[in-house]
């Protein structure tokens, strides 16, 4: 595979924080939800995005396309 350039490398790591914020701000919101339902779903959705965070990182690990 070819080496990703660096505006390419910046979009994707942009893209990375913005998963990073979602999982946190999805996080804090469930630790306010009084709501045990809206609570569990809410704690789902903010570790669907933590574990894109994990694939995301481990394939450009392994591709070695990270600086």
């Amino acid at each position: 595979m070819n080496q990703l350039t660096t505006k390419e490398l910046a979009f994707i790591e942009d893209e990375i924080r913005a998963e990073e914020i979602t999982a946190k701000t999805m996080n804090w919101c469930a630790s306010l939800c009084e709501d045990q339902e809206l609570r569990k779903n809410l704690e789902q959705l903010a570790e669907q995005h933590q574990l894109k965070i994990a694939e995301l990182a481990q394939y450009f690990n392994r591709s070695k396309m990270i600086q």
